[in-house]
Protein backbone atom coordinates (compact mmCIF):
# COMPACT_ATOMS: atom_id res chain seq x y z
CA UNK A 1 0.00 0.00 0.00
CA UNK A 2 1.37 3.42 -0.88
CA UNK A 3 1.06 6.54 1.23
CA UNK A 4 0.80 8.92 -1.71
CA UNK A 5 -2.87 9.42 -1.08
CA UNK A 6 -2.20 10.35 2.54
CA UNK A 7 0.15 13.21 1.71
CA UNK A 8 -1.44 16.64 2.22
CA UNK A 9 -2.27 18.68 -0.82
CA UNK A 10 -0.82 22.13 -1.39
CA UNK A 11 -4.01 23.65 0.01
CA UNK A 12 -3.75 21.41 3.05
CA UNK A 13 -0.14 22.41 3.65
CA UNK A 14 -1.12 26.08 3.49
CA UNK A 15 -3.89 25.45 6.01
CA UNK A 16 -1.43 23.69 8.34
CA UNK A 17 1.01 26.58 8.11
CA UNK A 18 -1.74 29.10 8.80
CA UNK A 19 -2.90 27.12 11.83
CA UNK A 20 0.65 26.94 13.14
CA UNK A 21 1.11 30.66 12.61
CA UNK A 22 -2.08 31.41 14.52
CA UNK A 23 -1.03 29.05 17.31
CA UNK A 24 2.45 30.53 17.61
CA UNK A 25 1.02 34.06 17.55
CA UNK A 26 -1.37 33.17 20.36
CA UNK A 27 1.46 31.59 22.38
CA UNK A 28 3.67 34.66 21.91
CA UNK A 29 0.79 36.93 22.94
CA UNK A 30 0.05 34.90 26.08
CA UNK A 31 3.76 34.75 26.94
CA UNK A 32 4.03 38.50 26.56
CA UNK A 33 0.98 38.95 28.76
CA UNK A 34 2.59 36.95 31.56
CA UNK A 35 6.07 38.45 31.13
CA UNK A 36 4.76 42.01 30.85
CA UNK A 37 4.64 42.75 34.60
CA UNK A 38 8.15 41.38 35.11
CA UNK A 39 9.45 43.42 32.19
CA UNK A 40 7.84 46.56 33.62
CA UNK A 41 9.44 45.76 36.99
CA UNK A 42 12.87 45.54 35.34
CA UNK A 43 12.32 48.88 33.56
CA UNK A 44 11.19 50.47 36.81
CA UNK A 45 14.37 49.29 38.49
CA UNK A 46 16.39 51.00 35.75
CA UNK A 47 14.75 54.43 36.14
CA UNK A 48 15.50 57.25 38.54
CA UNK A 49 13.03 58.84 40.94
CA UNK A 50 12.17 61.75 38.64
CA UNK A 51 11.13 59.44 35.82
CA UNK A 52 8.87 57.42 38.09
CA UNK A 53 6.95 60.56 39.02
CA UNK A 54 6.83 61.96 35.49
CA UNK A 55 3.61 62.53 33.58
CA UNK A 56 2.94 61.22 31.01
CA UNK A 57 4.50 57.89 31.87
CA UNK A 58 8.03 57.24 30.61
CA UNK A 59 7.84 53.76 29.19
CA UNK A 60 11.59 53.48 28.71
CA UNK A 61 14.21 55.05 30.97
CA UNK A 62 16.11 57.98 29.50
CA UNK A 63 19.27 56.60 31.09
CA UNK A 64 19.63 53.05 32.38
CA UNK A 65 20.40 53.40 36.09
CA UNK A 66 22.22 50.10 36.56
CA UNK A 67 23.56 51.30 39.89
CA UNK A 68 20.07 50.87 41.36
CA UNK A 69 20.70 47.13 41.54
CA UNK A 70 24.04 47.63 43.30
CA UNK A 71 22.47 50.15 45.69
CA UNK A 72 19.58 47.81 46.46
CA UNK A 73 22.05 45.02 47.16
CA UNK A 74 24.23 47.14 49.46
CA UNK A 75 21.53 49.08 51.30
CA UNK A 76 20.40 46.00 53.25
CA UNK A 77 21.99 42.68 54.16
CA UNK A 78 20.66 41.17 50.94
CA UNK A 79 22.59 37.91 51.14
CA UNK A 80 21.68 37.47 54.79
CA UNK A 81 17.97 37.82 54.12
CA UNK A 82 18.28 35.59 51.05
CA UNK A 83 20.00 32.95 53.20
CA UNK A 84 17.15 33.08 55.72
CA UNK A 85 14.60 32.67 52.92
CA UNK A 86 16.57 29.78 51.42
CA UNK A 87 16.80 27.97 54.77
CA UNK A 88 13.11 28.33 55.54
CA UNK A 89 11.96 27.48 52.02
CA UNK A 90 14.21 24.42 51.74
CA UNK A 91 13.23 23.05 55.16
CA UNK A 92 9.53 23.54 54.55
CA UNK A 93 9.55 22.30 50.94
CA UNK A 94 11.47 19.13 51.83
CA UNK A 95 9.35 18.22 54.84
CA UNK A 96 5.97 19.09 53.33
CA UNK A 97 6.75 17.14 50.16
CA UNK A 98 7.58 13.98 52.10
CA UNK A 99 4.71 14.32 54.58
CA UNK A 100 2.21 15.06 51.79
CA UNK A 101 3.46 12.03 49.86
CA UNK A 102 2.92 9.84 52.94
CA UNK A 103 -0.61 11.15 53.52
CA UNK A 104 -1.45 10.90 49.82
CA UNK A 105 -0.23 7.30 49.81
CA UNK A 106 -2.52 6.51 52.72
CA UNK A 107 -5.57 8.00 51.01
CA UNK A 108 -4.75 6.23 47.74
CA UNK A 109 -3.81 2.73 48.87
CA UNK A 110 -5.30 2.13 52.32
CA UNK A 111 -8.94 1.41 53.10
CA UNK A 112 -10.64 2.55 56.29
CA UNK A 113 -14.09 3.74 57.38
CA UNK A 114 -14.63 7.42 56.61
CA UNK A 115 -11.66 7.68 54.25
CA UNK A 116 -13.63 9.52 51.57
CA UNK A 117 -15.15 11.86 54.15
CA UNK A 118 -11.73 12.73 55.57
CA UNK A 119 -10.38 13.33 52.09
CA UNK A 120 -13.32 15.62 51.33
CA UNK A 121 -12.65 17.58 54.51
CA UNK A 122 -8.98 17.83 53.56
CA UNK A 123 -9.80 19.17 50.10
CA UNK A 124 -12.36 21.57 51.59
CA UNK A 125 -9.70 23.03 53.87
CA UNK A 126 -7.97 24.45 50.80
CA UNK A 127 -10.76 27.02 50.58
CA UNK A 128 -9.93 28.49 54.00
CA UNK A 129 -8.21 31.89 53.61
CA UNK A 130 -4.89 32.27 55.40
CA UNK A 131 -6.17 35.30 57.30
CA UNK A 132 -8.71 33.14 59.18
CA UNK A 133 -6.00 30.94 60.70
CA UNK A 134 -3.44 33.73 61.16
CA UNK A 135 -4.32 34.82 64.70
CA UNK A 136 -4.88 31.31 66.15
CA UNK A 137 -1.60 30.17 64.57
CA UNK A 138 0.30 33.04 66.12
CA UNK A 139 -1.22 32.43 69.56
CA UNK A 140 -0.33 28.72 69.43
CA UNK A 141 3.29 29.37 68.46
CA UNK A 142 3.55 32.15 71.05
CA UNK A 143 2.34 29.76 73.78
CA UNK A 144 4.89 27.17 72.65
CA UNK A 145 7.71 29.72 72.64
CA UNK A 146 8.34 29.30 68.91
CA UNK A 147 8.02 32.94 67.88
CA UNK A 148 11.25 34.27 66.31
CA UNK A 149 12.38 30.73 65.48
CA UNK A 150 12.14 28.55 62.39
CA UNK A 151 10.22 25.81 64.20
CA UNK A 152 6.81 26.92 62.82
CA UNK A 153 8.00 26.05 59.30
CA UNK A 154 9.21 22.66 60.52
CA UNK A 155 5.82 21.90 62.06
CA UNK A 156 3.97 23.19 59.01
CA UNK A 157 6.15 20.97 56.85
CA UNK A 158 5.46 17.90 58.95
CA UNK A 159 1.71 18.60 58.79
CA UNK A 160 1.52 18.18 54.97
CA UNK A 161 -0.40 20.48 52.62
CA UNK A 162 -3.89 19.68 51.25
CA UNK A 163 -3.11 20.55 47.63
CA UNK A 164 0.08 18.49 47.60
CA UNK A 165 -1.73 15.59 49.28
CA UNK A 166 -4.26 15.76 46.46
CA UNK A 167 -1.48 15.60 43.84
CA UNK A 168 0.15 12.57 45.46
CA UNK A 169 -3.14 10.82 46.07
CA UNK A 170 -4.09 11.13 42.40
CA UNK A 171 -0.71 9.84 41.28
CA UNK A 172 -0.54 6.90 43.70
CA UNK A 173 -4.11 5.91 42.90
CA UNK A 174 -3.13 5.49 39.25
CA UNK A 175 -0.30 3.02 39.89
CA UNK A 176 -1.06 -0.65 39.15
CA UNK A 177 -2.52 -2.69 41.99
CA UNK A 178 -0.08 -5.48 41.06
CA UNK A 179 2.79 -3.49 42.58
CA UNK A 180 1.09 -3.50 45.95
CA UNK A 181 0.10 -7.16 45.75
CA UNK A 182 3.63 -8.24 44.79
CA UNK A 183 5.10 -6.26 47.69
CA UNK A 184 2.67 -7.85 50.15
CA UNK A 185 3.53 -11.34 48.84
CA UNK A 186 7.23 -10.56 49.40
CA UNK A 187 6.47 -9.65 53.00
CA UNK A 188 6.81 -5.89 52.60
CA UNK A 189 4.69 -3.74 54.92
CA UNK A 190 3.00 -0.53 53.86
CA UNK A 191 5.81 1.64 55.21
CA UNK A 192 8.44 -0.31 53.27
CA UNK A 193 6.15 -0.37 50.25
CA UNK A 194 5.93 3.43 50.35
CA UNK A 195 9.67 4.08 50.69
CA UNK A 196 10.93 1.34 48.38
CA UNK A 197 8.31 1.18 45.62
CA UNK A 198 5.83 4.04 45.49
CA UNK A 199 8.02 7.02 46.43
CA UNK A 200 10.77 6.24 43.87
CA UNK A 201 8.06 6.00 41.21
CA UNK A 202 6.70 9.45 42.03
CA UNK A 203 9.71 11.61 41.13
CA UNK A 204 7.65 13.85 38.76
CA UNK A 205 5.19 14.69 41.54
CA UNK A 206 8.03 15.03 44.05
CA UNK A 207 9.69 17.58 41.80
CA UNK A 208 6.46 19.50 41.20
CA UNK A 209 5.56 19.49 44.90
CA UNK A 210 9.00 20.72 45.94
CA UNK A 211 8.90 23.59 43.45
CA UNK A 212 5.38 24.58 44.52
CA UNK A 213 6.20 24.46 48.24
CA UNK A 214 9.50 26.29 47.76
CA UNK A 215 7.71 29.04 45.82
CA UNK A 216 5.03 29.33 48.49
CA UNK A 217 7.56 29.87 51.25
CA UNK A 218 9.97 32.05 49.29
CA UNK A 219 7.12 34.38 48.33
CA UNK A 220 5.39 34.42 51.72
CA UNK A 221 5.35 37.82 53.41
CA UNK A 222 2.73 37.50 56.14
CA UNK A 223 4.11 34.61 58.22
CA UNK A 224 7.74 35.84 58.41
CA UNK A 225 6.58 39.38 59.16
CA UNK A 226 4.38 38.08 61.97
CA UNK A 227 6.65 35.45 63.51
CA UNK A 228 10.24 36.59 62.92
CA UNK A 229 12.36 39.50 64.10
CA UNK A 230 14.21 41.74 61.67
CA UNK A 231 17.49 39.80 61.80
CA UNK A 232 15.82 36.42 61.23
CA UNK A 233 13.31 37.66 58.69
CA UNK A 234 13.20 36.77 55.00
CA UNK A 235 14.01 38.55 51.78
CA UNK A 236 10.32 39.09 51.00
CA UNK A 237 9.91 41.14 54.17
CA UNK A 238 13.13 43.06 53.53
CA UNK A 239 12.07 44.01 50.01
CA UNK A 240 8.71 45.28 51.25
CA UNK A 241 9.86 47.16 54.35
CA UNK A 242 13.53 48.12 54.20
CA UNK A 243 13.73 50.27 51.06
CA UNK A 244 12.30 53.49 52.48
CA UNK A 245 13.57 57.04 52.84
CA UNK A 246 13.84 59.09 56.05
CA UNK A 247 10.13 59.91 55.88
CA UNK A 248 9.18 56.23 55.65
CA UNK A 249 8.12 56.47 51.99
CA UNK A 250 9.13 53.52 49.77
CA UNK A 251 11.95 54.23 47.34
CA UNK A 252 10.30 52.73 44.26
CA UNK A 253 13.32 52.36 41.99
CA UNK A 254 15.41 50.55 44.62
CA UNK A 255 12.43 48.45 45.66
CA UNK A 256 11.84 47.42 42.04
CA UNK A 257 15.51 46.56 41.55
CA UNK A 258 15.48 44.47 44.74
CA UNK A 259 12.28 42.77 43.61
CA UNK A 260 13.93 41.71 40.35
CA UNK A 261 16.84 40.15 42.25
CA UNK A 262 14.31 38.56 44.61
CA UNK A 263 12.41 36.88 41.75
CA UNK A 264 15.47 35.52 39.92
CA UNK A 265 16.13 32.56 42.33
CA UNK A 266 12.56 31.32 41.86
CA UNK A 267 12.95 31.49 38.09
CA UNK A 268 16.18 29.50 38.33
CA UNK A 269 14.55 26.85 40.54
CA UNK A 270 11.72 26.45 38.04
CA UNK A 271 14.05 26.34 35.02
CA UNK A 272 16.13 23.61 36.65
CA UNK A 273 13.12 21.52 37.66
CA UNK A 274 10.68 22.44 34.89
CA UNK A 275 10.68 19.01 33.22
CA UNK A 276 9.76 17.24 36.43
CA UNK A 277 7.32 20.02 37.34
CA UNK A 278 5.39 19.76 34.07
CA UNK A 279 5.43 15.95 34.20
CA UNK A 280 4.23 15.96 37.80
CA UNK A 281 1.36 18.35 37.11
CA UNK A 282 0.23 16.27 34.13
CA UNK A 283 0.54 12.77 35.60
CA UNK A 284 -1.05 13.66 38.95
CA UNK A 285 -4.38 14.19 37.23
CA UNK A 286 -4.47 10.65 35.85
CA UNK A 287 -6.21 7.83 37.67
Amino acid sequence: MTTAGLEPTSQGRVRIRVNRLVLYTALVAVTGLFLGPFGWLVLTGLKDQSELAAAPVHWLPAHFEWHNFADAYQLVDFLGYARNSLIIATIYATLVTLSSAWVGFGFARLTAPGRKTLFGILIGSMMLPQMITLLPTYLIFAKLGMVDTYWPWVLWGLSSAPYLVFLFRQFFAGLPRELEEAAIVDGCGYAGMFWRIFLPQSWPVLSASFVIAFTWTWGDYIAPQLLLSTDRSTLAVAVMTRYVNSAGTPVADLQAAASVMYVVPILLVFLVAQRGFVAGMSTSGLK
